[in-house]
């Protein structure tokens, strides 16, 4: 039943967008059609792929170094209350920097790299990440931590068998939200100082107002997250659960 609703709510989307784009009868407002034609221009007859690739790159080397730092700190913010009230602010002033200054400061700084992109996007989601593991953390039942100590269990064992299992949901929840945020953050960080990537193109588009071509790259970027989605996150997600 779930899947023909995401079907029959992704047949009515088709539906709706033609019929608007028949209403419309402009080029700024594309047919289905003319967007799946679009696609597979870009995709068999241009350089989608190499753009596509590239991205990607991107999005999971700054994905894994972000859930790196921000899971080590949210943990021990989590567990260390001294060390919590210590990095709170600085925790805070993260959070609300905006992801464009933070952009624009690392590329003055360490020019138009990849280095200084990815840096960007590493500054601006690790708070994001640490308050959500500090949180886990925190939510922890103190009744395990507790049976631990009276059956004289391992560190080992407390790990794996008490903390892991409790913090498995936030960190699925964390490593959803992360990739969400993270993939838009590249795009924009390729738009503003990449000379490749899906930003990039979208970009050079934009300057045609292409809409055509915008859209069938961001629909190759969308389909991507969620096949990663649909393959990798959902079964770890109700893998996350069966703790309970």
């Amino acid at each position: 039943m779930k899947n023909q609703s995401k079907f029959l709510a992704l047949f009515f989307f088709i539906i709706t967008w033609q019929a608007l784009s028949i209403m419309a009868n402009s080029e700024l407002f594309p047919s289905v059609v003319d967007i799946i034609k679009n696609f597979y221009f870009h995709l068999f007859e241009n350089d989608m792929l190499h753009h596509l690739f590239i991205t990607l790159y991107r999005v999971f080397l700054a994905f894994f170094i972000t859930m790196a730092i921000g899971v080590f700190f949210g943990l021990l913010m989590g567990f260390y209350e001294e060390l919590n009230e210590m990095l709170d602010f600085i925790l805070l002033l993260g959070l609300n920097i905006p992801a464009l200054v933070t952009i624009i400061v690392c590329y003055i700084w360490f020019g138009l790299t990849d280095f200084a992109a990815i840096l960007a996007v590493v500054i601006n989601k690790v708070p994001v990440i640490i308050i959500n593991i500090r949180q886990g953390t925190k939510d922890m039942d103190k009744k395990y931590s507790d049976f631990a100590k009276v059956y004289k269990l391992s560190k080992k064992e407390v790990y794996k068998n008490i903390y892991l299992p409790q913090l498995f949901p936030y960190l699925m929840a964390t490593i959803r939200l992360s990739l969400s945020l993270i993939w838009k953050i590249v795009l924009v960080v390729e738009l503003l100082g990449r000379s490749d990537g899906v930003g990039f193109q979208i970009s050079q588009y934009f300057q045609f107002f292409d809409i055509t071509s915008i859209l069938s790259y961001t629909i190759s970027f969308v389909a991507v997250v969620l096949l990663i989605e649909s393959f990798i996150l959902k079964p770890l997600e109700i893998k996350s659960k069966r703790w309970k």
